[in-house]
């Protein structure tokens, strides 16, 4: 779920060509990124961003702009993507985690360990200590999610044997 402020995405000309008319949300960005209309208004699509990224989770995605993906590892928050942008398309005051992004870890029903399957997957990646598990009745585990302390580093996403894990912007509550 994107904020209030997200809610107004209007469909631009290659999603209407593509048949795709419905709002969709933006990709997820490199952290530290602007809000979407001014990082593609910012974002000269140079790579420098992609380049400087090690673990290799940064890549040219749809339009040619930077986009993340956590299929192997997560975020360490280095800040050599945010050191690499030229044009403020990401941009800090302070490279800290808790500034990359407002998004967080969203553990779907389809968890092995919430139909009884063991799993802890996702808890020995966090170390941030966000995912734990709460012992049930009949040996099954229930994960528990502490998004105070999730920095959404896509640890978690990485290593779900079952993809039940996605990051989203919280609610306002």
């Amino acid at each position: 779920m994107f904020g209030a402020d997200d809610a107004n995405i209007k469909i631009d000309r290659r999603q209407l060509l593509r048949g795709q008319i419905r709002n969709q949300l933006p990709p997820l960005r490199p952290p530290w990124a602007q809000t979407e209309n001014s990082f593609v208004a910012l974002c000269n699509r140079c790579d420098d961003c992609v380049n400087a990224c090690e673990a290799g989770l940064l890549f040219r995605g749809s339009g040619g702009f930077p986009e993340i993906r956590f299929q192997s590892a997560g975020c360490d928050f280095c800040g050599d993507c945010l050191q690499a942008c030229t044009t403020n398309a990401l941009h800090a005051p302070v490279p800290a985690p808790s500034l990359a992004w407002h998004h967080r870890a969203v553990i779907a029903d389809s968890c092995l360990s919430r139909n009884g399957i063991v799993c802890r997957s996702c808890a020995e990646a966090c170390d941030s200590d966000a995912i734990r598990f709460q012992l049930q009745t009949g040996g099954r585990a229930t994960p528990l999610l502490n998004l105070e302390h999730c920095n959404g580093c896509g640890e978690c996403l990485a290593v779900c044997p079952n993809h039940s894990i996605s990051l989203e912007i919280p609610e306002a509550q």
